[in-house]
């Protein structure tokens, strides 16, 4: 038996996923504020099982909480593989470093680094008690590789999740382990990431009038193009490079 467990998995790409791997036979654990009673529905005309964990992922103590509870599900003695899909990511507060609130930072910081960081970390110390292979990869962006006006944190915690996973792969390669982990950059998607951004002012984010025009050009790519991409990526086990960078780019 194969598990997924995918963070952000109520909307967007992460909902994307968690149908295609309950389409390929995987069962699905996740881990959002939201509970999405569709994916529930829609898995039982699969093969597959949905779970659902309503979990503030920029709380530390309820993320433990809850990767104790999917350790209890997960780990047994017929689980074969488990990806792990850190999806969920905040792009706000998208504002000059100097209105930036502590409270914002926190937020930010523990959503798009902390938790992928502290999953990570978790699964691989339990698949280890286990005996049991990970297929994991962390979301990037191109926001990692330049600095965008606006977006210091958000391509500040990007940049640190590219080092953070290219470090941990090259423990798994030392080790001689069996695990895969890789980051995944889905360049421009058409989701509430978006929205935010194009929600935004000139004074907070210089470059908002491009990102309307992706709109209006219809040049945001469907979550559903990128999880499919991601999911296929994913399932050769075989073809994937371990610690290696994939960009939507390379596929479509």
């Amino acid at each position: 038996m194969n598990y997924a467990i995918i963070t952000g998995a109520s909307k967007g790409l992460g909902e994307t996923l968690a149908r295609r791997f309950l389409d390929e036979g995987v069962s699905v654990v996740g881990i959002s504020r939201s509970i999405n009673k569709q994916l529930l529905t829609y898995s039982e005309s699969t093969e597959a099982s949905f779970y659902s964990y309503s979990c503030d992922l920029s709380a530390v103590d309820e993320l433990e909480d809850t990767c104790d509870q999917i350790k209890t599900l997960v780990f047994k003695k017929d689980t074969e593989k488990v990806y792990l899909i850190n999806n969920a990511a905040t792009v706000n507060p998208i504002d000059v470093s100097a209105n930036h609130t502590r409270e914002a930072i926190e937020k930010h910081v523990n959503l798009n680094l902390t938790a992928p960081m502290f999953t990570t970390s978790r699964l691989l110390h339990d698949a280890k008690k286990y005996q049991t292979k990970v297929i994991l990869a962390n979301i990037s962006s191109g926001a990692a590789q330049r600095s965008t006006y606006g977006w210091s944190l958000y391509g500040a915690t990007k940049a640190a999740i590219n080092r953070y996973t290219e470090t941990v792969a090259l423990e798994v390669d030392e080790l001689d382990e069996q695990h895969k982990i890789i980051l995944f950059d889905p360049s421009i998607m058409d989701t509430s990431m978006q929205r935010d951004i194009r929600s935004t002012s000139k004074a907070q984010f210089k470059d908002v009038d491009q990102f309307k025009e992706y709109k209006q050009e219809n040049a945001l790519r469907s979550p559903e193009t990128v999880g499919n991409v991601l999911v296929d990526l994913l399932l050769d086990e075989q073809a994937l490079i371990n610690g290696h960078y994939y960009s939507i780019h390379d596929f479509v």
